[in-house]
């Protein structure tokens, strides 16, 4: 018997992405030495609209 992954949903991909790319890119900035509401700010749009990009055009 050959065990398969479950099927997780577009929204639930699309929302773990965007908040994995959100850690990185917040931590990636306060790294550079971007300010931490900057940086936020700035992580927070992208990580909306990787969601919106994943949503949309992910298979």
């Amino acid at each position: 018997m050959h065990l398969r992954m479950p099927s997780i949903d577009r929204g639930v991909q699309s929302f773990l992405w965007a908040v994995l790319f959100l850690v990185i890119l917040y931590f990636g900035m306060v790294v550079l030495d971007v300010q931490k509401g900057t940086a936020l700010i700035v992580s927070l749009v992208s990580a909306f609209l990787i969601f919106l990009f994943v949503r949309t055009h992910g298979t």
